[in-house]
């Protein structure tokens, strides 16, 4: 089967955030929700993971209620439970332990099979002078292709 061109991508965090390591995790997810994020009807950019009785979820995620869905239609805003190991839910929850640690979403996609996927990485805040530093070192990147392009 060929790859999904469904690529749904959390553009502030890797701004917001220094991302350290990332996981791919699973979705549990009901039959319109599955159908709205094949149509690329959600949004991540407000939400966040929390590790709950050994299991993950991911809070704040919107997925649009699906056009054609009648009173079967999921909530657009529900928690929805994310699908790792064992060992990996272990090494999420020892290292957002720490002070200043958080469990963000990355992306979503649709693997080969047609299953939902998430990617998952802890990231600590950054400050605002880490902030100013990114945009910086982004601008001078685009400066120099520029310049090479011509």
């Amino acid at each position: 089967m060929k790859s999904s061109q469904i690529n749904i991508q959390n553009k502030k965090a890797r701004f917001n955030y220094e991302i350290g390591d990332t996981f791919t995790a699973g979705m549990v997810l009901t039959g319109t929700e599955i159908k709205s994020i094949r149509a690329g009807k959600a949004n991540i950019t407000d939400s966040y993971c929390v590790v709950d009785r050994g299991e993950v979820w991911v809070k704040g995620m919107h997925v649009s209620e699906y056009f054609y869905g009648s009173y079967n239609n999921h909530e657009s805003r529900r928690d929805r439970k994310l699908l790792l190991s064992r060992k990996e839910i272990a090494k999420i929850s020892k290292q957002s332990a720490d002070p200043g640690f958080t469990i963000v979403p990355l992306k979503i996609f649709i693997s080969d099979k047609g299953y939902a996927k998430m990617v998952i990485g802890i990231g600590k805040g950054k400050k605002e002078y880490d902030k100013r530093q990114s945009i910086k070192e982004r601008e001078d990147r685009r400066d120099i292709d520029r310049m090479f392009k011509k």
